[in-house]
């Protein structure tokens, strides 16, 4: 039933900044002024279709808004807390876990919470150390830790955001493969203190459930990825010259899946896709609405549709 069900997400909010610049980034195009004419009208209004979405993903299975979500793609606190004090949101009690990251973009993962289910325990930023094929630091985003419980259980949360595939997916894969080690090493960090731990790694990982970094390096035998029958030829959570991809993925340790005396049982996941999200007509039908193409305005939520995963609690 609804209310015994609750819905973790994860949504990259495609380059979710401020109208202010921030001499420490490379953030001059998302202000007034900039190249993308991104101005407070524009900002108000991705702000508030996004907390729409973020308000509808999983409600259908649970009657609510995700008690978790994994975000990609935002530039600071502000903006955070813009996002949950919007209409859409303002009620249903969120706060965020943020720590920022030395992305040169200035782009960096964040955990959205309700605080009447989650209670948040700790939390730190772990680096990813790429260097340039001339041997400098190549910076880009950390893997936000957060350990919590969820409506009473221990939970271990990690979200992503992996290097892109800007320069060439065989010339780039070297450097989700080290994300993908990266998180194995937190992994083994948090499984040596806690054997039994139950974790949820999730992200936008710029590769598919079957792509070598995330197949071979990531999910070992004792984890589950459940996104991997979530993509097809029609269906995935971005598209790239006409091509589905499922970069956004939620990934469990196998004791969410257990049938018998569990307090957080694995329903199902899936993509939230509705035909509000999607371009309604024209070549790029049903792609996701994107906020810009290149450096022209759409006036869309994101680039991604989101992902969700649902969860059978036991009856108080």
């Amino acid at each position: 039933m609804p209310q015994n069900n609750l819905a973790i997400a994860f949504y990259n909010l495609e380059n979710l900044f401020d109208t202010q610049n921030d001499p420490n980034i490379f953030d001059d195009d998302f202000t007034p002024k900039g190249e993308l004419k991104w101005d407070a009208t524009r900002y108000a209004k991705k702000l508030n279709d996004q907390s729409a979405i973020i308000a509808e993903i999983g409600k259908e299975e649970t009657g609510t808004s995700p008690v978790l979500l994994g975000v990609a793609e935002v530039e600071n606190k502000k903006v955070l807390n813009d996002l949950i004090t919007t209409e859409a949101l303002k009620n249903l009690n969120y706060a965020f876990v943020h720590h920022n990251s030395p992305d040169e973009r200035g782009i960096d993962t964040a955990l959205l919470y309700k605080k009447d289910h989650f209670e948040v325990l700790e939390s730190r930023s772990y680096s990813l150390h790429l260097e340039t094929a001339e041997g400098l630091r190549d910076f880009t985003r950390d893997i936000l830790y957060v350990h919590g419980k969820l409506k009473d259980v221990p939970v271990y949360i990690l979200v992503n955001h992996w290097p892109s595939r800007r320069e060439g997916l065989e010339e780039s894969n070297p450097k989700r493969i080290l994300a993908a080690k990266r998180n194995r090493e937190i992994l083994q960090e948090i499984q040596a203190k806690d054997p039994e731990a139950r974790i949820i790694i999730m992200g936008d990982f710029n590769d598919d459930p079957q792509s070598v970094a995330v197949r071979d390096h990531l999910v070992s035998t004792d984890f589950y990825n459940p996104m991997i029958f979530l993509l097809t030829r029609y269906a995935g959570s971005l598209t790239h010259r006409g091509d589905w991809y499922l970069f956004d993925q939620i990934i469990l340790s196998p004791n969410w899946m257990k049938a018998y005396e569990n307090p957080l049982e694995y329903v199902k996941s899936a993509i939230f896709n509705p035909a509000h999200l999607a371009e309604a007509a024209g070549k790029y039908k049903g792609n996701p609405l994107r906020t810009y193409a290149g450096d022209n305005y759409l006036g869309g939520p994101s680039d991604h549709f989101p992902v969700y995963t649902i969860f059978k609690t036991e009856p108080n």
